[in-house]
């Protein structure tokens, strides 16, 4: 199957769906009207053969852009959320994205708006941005359809029971609400559930939202509040100055800011590596797929909690009846072409976990598949904070495929912290510093 073009594949409410990086084809051109923004200026000399003549240094004029406050580098869901919250702070901000908004990562994930799970040391900064989603309509006027319709995390072993409710009594969960469900309990409230279910921690508080509207809502209400959104802009070199930062990009423009954020994604290490701070880096296509719409029948997110690769699965059903799919084998982008694919064996996988853990789903027509490109640290921790040796500079990439309910909680962090030079939200345990790099150590993503 070859699919459309990431234009052909847009809807007017929806912007770029999920199958926008499906298997092959290149997207095709797209126009972004502030793309020309800040070239004008007078009309240059012409030659006596009617050729323009513009000499290197009004070359260089023309090209320079509006110094700003801030310069983020990666239009997905943190840069778009950085950008509106830095506004919020009133920073001047120009936000440079490769592609279209939220074309990788942040467009193409499966939408689990979840904080149990998670790391411990990730919960503060989940708890933040939990806030944050409730609110997201009267903020960003715009809605990303937040449903909070809880979140099971099941288990197919009695001892991955004893480790369900270990994580719930931890002090930094005690916000979640978690409760353990097992044997004729598990069974008396979710029906559905297969008779290898043996256990399962349930938070009402979670729930889901579409990816597809995220990043491009908040990129849009970070119009609105003034910021520069830059599309089809390529980034060719940065560097620090005496009094900031240069970004040069592959149309010959110059931009600068006092600071820089990093927000690039699977491609943030090749930005850090610059300053001399390489992250460890891998690169992988999560696998999605989405069934024709049946009636609704399953009011919260699953997921499998299991050490066993092929037994993981998540799903969740919206309320057109259709029920999205992940889990299970990754596919490897090409890094080159910036396209990922679909691993078949992950999608007839995920058919036979599905009846496995829903026995009375019957027979679905998978109607769309698609994958993505996300970036993974070796302890699945984000790149998020200060730069550990230039002044001035912040990351926020690498969320390791779990970054979309952090979204809005990492974009008003960022914001703070490049702000007030603090952040009251603990992210220490993501700080660039923590990867002892040897020098001859070649990052895999490439």
């Amino acid at each position: 199957m070859r699919s459309q073009s990431c234009q052909g594949l847009q809807s007017r409410r929806h912007g770029p769906l999920p199958g926008a990086l499906l298997l092959s084809g290149r997207c095709r051109g797209h126009r972004c009207p502030s793309r020309c923004a800040g070239r004008a200026g007078r009309s240059p000399a012409r030659s006596g053969t009617g050729q323009t003549v513009v000499d290197a240094d009004r070359r260089g004029d023309l090209m320079k852009q509006p110094k700003v406050d801030v310069l983020i580098v990666g239009g997905g869901f943190m840069g778009s959320a950085s950008a509106f919250f830095l506004r919020q702070r009133g920073k001047s901000v120009t936000l440079l994205e490769r592609d279209v908004i939220g074309q990788y990562a942040s467009g193409v994930n499966f939408g689990n708006v979840r904080r149990q799970g998670r790391h411990l040391g990730q919960l503060e900064l989940a708890n933040r941005s939990r806030a944050l989603w409730q609110r997201l309509p009267e903020l960003i006027g715009e809605d990303l359809e937040f449903l909070p319709s809880g979140h099971m995390r099941v288990c197919y072993r009695e001892d991955e029971i004893a480790e369900l409710e270990a994580y719930a009594a931890a002090p930094q969960a005690r916000e979640l609400d978690l409760k353990i469900y097992s044997g004729k309990a598990l069974h008396e409230r979710f029906g559905f559930l297969g008779p290898d279910v043996k256990g399962g921690s349930y938070a009402p508080h979670d729930g889901h939202a579409n990816p597809r509207l995220a990043a491009p809502a908040f990129a849009r209400a970070a119009t609105r509040a003034g910021a520069r959104i830059e599309e089809r802009t390529e980034v060719a070199h940065v560097e620090k100055t005496g009094n900031g930062f240069e970004v040069t990009t592959t149309d010959g423009r110059i931009f600068t800011a006092d600071q820089l954020l990093i927000t690039a994604g699977a491609w943030g290490q090749k930005l850090s590596e610059q300053f001399g701070e390489p992250v460890p880096l891998e690169t992988n296509g999560p696998q999605m797929a989405v069934t024709e719409p049946v009636p609704y029948a399953l009011p919260t997110v699953i997921g499998v909690f299991t050490k066993i690769p092929h037994e993981v699965i998540y799903f969740r059903q919206i309320a057109r009846g259709n029920i999205i799919i992940g889990g299970g084998f990754r596919s490897k982008p090409d890094m080159i072409n910036r396209r990922a694919s679909v691993e078949p064996r992950s999608i007839i996988n995920q058919v036979q976990q599905m009846r496995r853990l829903l026995p009375g789903v019957g027979n679905l027509n998978i109607i769309r598949v698609w994958s993505g490109i996300e970036g993974y640290t070796p302890d699945s921790l984000p790149v998020m904070g200060r730069s550990g040796k230039v002044d001035g500079l912040f990351y926020a990439f690498a969320f390791c495929g779990h970054g979309f309910q952090l979204g809005p909680g990492v974009g008003d962090v960022m914001a703070e912290l490049i702000s007030t030079g603090a952040t009251s939200t603990s992210i220490s345990p993501f700080d660039i510093r923590r990867f002892d790099i040897r020098t001859d150590q070649v990052s895999k993503a490439s």
